[in-house]
């Protein structure tokens, strides 16, 4: 069973690392995207979509699914912090 992390990290703060010392406007042309779509990543203010996690994977020679999956876990561990409504469970038909 894998362990699951703590507060796992937005992953454009991840990606902040992997584009040390390139400015934003050439990463964002590169990856042929807008300043603005980049930049909303990199300041965890926009999640990372699968065509995104296809485009980072090309670039930076990761997993296509490294950057999605990534995502995946951002959002799921900030979804388990809410507080969910009592969730009746299915009663299935023989």
């Amino acid at each position: 069973m894998a362990t699951e992390m703590f507060n796992p990290p937005h992953p454009g703060l991840v990606l902040r690392e992997y584009l040390e010392g390139m400015a934003i406007s050439t990463a964002a042309k590169k990856l042929r995207v807008s300043r603005a779509t980049l930049s909303g990543i990199l300041n965890g203010k926009k999640g990372i979509s699968p065509e995104m996690s296809l485009r980072l994977s090309l670039a930076l020679g990761t997993h296509e699914s490294f950057w999605y999956d990534m995502q995946a876990n951002h959002d799921l561990w900030k979804a388990k912090q809410k507080k969910l409504p009592r969730i009746e469970r299915f009663r299935m038909a023989a």
